[in-house]
């Protein structure tokens, strides 16, 4: 016996296609929610975790620049007392300056040659006499030039004739006033100086003990 089927087999087909498609559709759409969900919790968890560091990071970099601040505050204090330090040893080193200058003068003015002022300006001094000739001057100059240990860079500023009138009117001496400037080390300086130096008298020199305090200096 032959049987016909006689219904609509293939508008059942279609839609039971259709309801596979959409079935299958609607589970795509609920796995694409279900991931973008994962992905957006993974990216808070991130976050969050990120910003935790972040919070320690802000505090650990707080803690360092209180400590900062401290160290430079305790720099600044260094720096202060150095400085004081340093203006309490220039005030003790200036208070003998004087007698190491008129030391100086003593050892290093030839014979011929008469002081009458002495002028200190810091470390700059002033000298002005009286000379028998330009020779004795010269002298004078080579002298702190050379074998003077806390006298340096002596400039002539000013050589004139000067006629000086003995006791006996007859017989003027004939005399040179002059005036020269040159530097008085420091005693730092001097120390390196005298330690550097070949010869074992130039540092004998630069510990010599000053006695001489005589506001002038005279020889003939």
């Amino acid at each position: 016996m032959i049987l016909i089927n006689l219904l609509p087999h293939r508008e059942e087909k279609r839609r039971l296609l259709k309801q596979a498609f959409f079935a299958g559709l609607g589970l795509s759409v609920l796995a694409g929610v279900v991931v973008l969900a994962l992905w957006y919790a993974v990216q808070l968890r991130l976050i969050a975790t990120q910003q935790t560091r972040n919070g320690i990071l802000n505090a650990a970099i707080q803690k360092l620049e209180e400590e900062i601040k401290d160290v430079s505050s305790l720099k600044a204090e260094i720096d202060a007392l150095k400085s004081r330090q340093r203006a309490v040893e220039d005030l003790q080193t200036d208070r003998n300056m004087p007698v190491y200058l008129l030391n100086e003068l003593v050892a290093q003015t030839p014979e011929g040659i008469y002081l009458t002022s002495i002028r200190q300006t810091g470390q700059s001094v002033t000298v002005a006499g009286f000379a028998q000739s330009n020779e004795r001057v010269s002298e004078f100059l080579r002298n702190a030039n050379t074998k003077s240990l806390w006298l340096e860079h002596p400039e002539l500023v000013e050589i004139k004739a000067a006629a000086q009138t003995s006791k006996d009117s007859r017989d003027p001496k004939r005399l040179f006033d002059f005036s020269l400037r040159l530097n008085l080390k420091r005693p730092a300086d001097v120390s390196v100086a005298a330690s550097g130096a070949s010869a074992p008298g130039a540092a004998a020199s630069g510990a010599q003990t000053p006695k001489s305090t005589a506001p002038a200096v005279k020889k003939s």
